[in-house]
């Protein structure tokens, strides 16, 4: 069977299994922590050379930190630098 054949055989037998906590949506894929830490938010995306996105996931990891904080905090630098009122929330 390949890769997405399973994938798809997964989803199948999860909407089969009865739902352990139905108060909480959760979208096909994610946990249900994922799934409320991303409530009421919305994203944000840019496309960049590889070399880029490389640069970051090492400052992040070099950091012990995600790449989502670390962009966080390069958006409330910029916001600051442009006289606004950082958001603060990651």
């Amino acid at each position: 069977m390949s890769k997405f054949g399973a994938m798809k055989q997964q989803r199948a037998e999860r909407a089969k299994a009865p739902e352990s906590n139905p108060a909480v949506p959760v979208s096909e894929g994610a946990t249900a922590s994922r799934a409320a830490a991303r409530q009421g938010k919305k994203a944000v995306s840019a496309y960049f050379s590889p070399e880029v996105s490389r640069g970051l996931n090492i400052l992040a990891a070099e950091n012990g930190t995600t790449l989502q904080a670390l962009l966080g905090e390069a958006i409330d630098l910029l916001m600051r630098q442009y006289g606004k009122h950082p958001f603060g929330e990651r």
